[in-house]
């Protein structure tokens, strides 16, 4: 029997090698500034998150505050619990936002670089849209916990009137609570339509992509060229308009499983108890505040970026 001429390819060193290559690309300047730009957004829009999910999960529980809408929730919460009780939930949304925003751009980034290893030209559409659903679901594996203790947080309902009523104290007590009652399951709740929602991101950040690859080609610039602030204020928040009308229902269903008000068996019980009760604007409950939230909060995390991470690059070019 002939011995093989050709190379032979270990499938148990295929992947390690993969891995190497990938790591080669990573630059840690995208995840300072994917960091930065996700906290500082965080910061300034936090009121209006809160009021996107107590939006997202009134379903008609009698516990539940009713707002008749936007103005009128947040002017509530503010007569009843002051600052403290707009920003409920903070601390989780802070470090979940900075976490999600750097790690998505870190591995974002890596695997983009990697995909155009010995290539010329730019990557396609649908190369951008694999590349940023790859980075969405590998943040979602490390930053769901943080998620679930923000909602969770964000429905203690009066818990800046009577700190008696309060179920978790903060972020750290929350995550203790949740693992000991619930174990691992209970901080990865959501998780599910969460990856599903990686399509969010990949949506976005391919439109994001595609909009400035078209601006610059329609200026014949380079495609890596450094736009003003206006400009990517503009396409961030065209990018983000787009993913958000067409993934929403994700974060609904997502919500209500993280709810601690509420029990459901799984991802379809919430679809069908839902659509059931509320029918199809069940699904859309909370997207206007979503939208006035995330769409400033979006070109913020984007300015910064950009801004932050071409210094550091150019820092580290200049240093070499």
């Amino acid at each position: 029997m002939a011995a093989p001429t050709g190379p032979v390819t270990d499938p148990a060193l295929a992947a390690p090698s993969i891995f190497r290559q990938l790591f080669r690309h990573v630059q840690y300047e995208n995840l300072v500034a994917g960091l930065s730009g996700g906290v500082i957004s965080t910061l300034a829009l936090h009121p209006l998150d809160l009021v996107k999910i107590r939006f997202a999960v009134s379903d008609g529980l009698e516990l539940r505050p009713k707002y008749n809408s936007i103005l009128h929730c947040m002017s509530t919460v503010w007569k009843r619990e002051g600052l403290r009780g707009l920003y409920q939930g903070v601390t989780p949304n802070m470090w979940g936002a900075g976490a999600s925003w750097g790690l998505y751009f870190f591995f974002y980034s890596a695997i983009k670089a990697y995909k155009k290893e010995g290539r010329a030209g730019n990557l396609s559409p649908t190369e951008h849209l694999l590349s940023a659903a790859g980075a969405g679901a590998l943040t979602m594996c490390f930053t769901n916990p943080i998620w679930v203790t923000k909602t969770r947080l964000i429905l203690q309902y009066d818990s800046g009137v009577d700190p008696s009523k309060r179920q978790y104290r903060g972020m750290c007590h929350a995550l203790a609570t949740i693992y000991r009652h619930e174990g691992i399951p209970g901080l990865y709740r959501g998780f599910v339509p969460g990856l599903l929602g990686t399509s969010h991101g990949a949506l976005q950040f391919m439109a994001y992509e595609e909009l400035k690859l078209e601006y610059n080609k329609h200026l014949n610039r380079p495609s890596d060229t450094k736009l003003n602030t206006l400009e990517y204020i503009t396409m961030a928040a065209t990018s983000k308009i787009f993913a958000v009308a067409a993934t929403y229902p994700y974060q609904v269903v997502r919500a209500r499983l993280q709810d601690q008000h509420n029990r459901y068996s799984g991802v379809i019980d919430v679809i069908r108890r839902t659509w059931r009760k509320e029918g199809v604007g069940g699904f859309y409950k909370g997207i206007i505040p979503n939208i006035l939230r995330v769409t400033p909060a979006c070109c913020i995390t984007f300015v910064v970026y950009e801004n932050v991470s071409h210094f550091l690059l150019s820092l580290r070019k200049a240093q070499d």
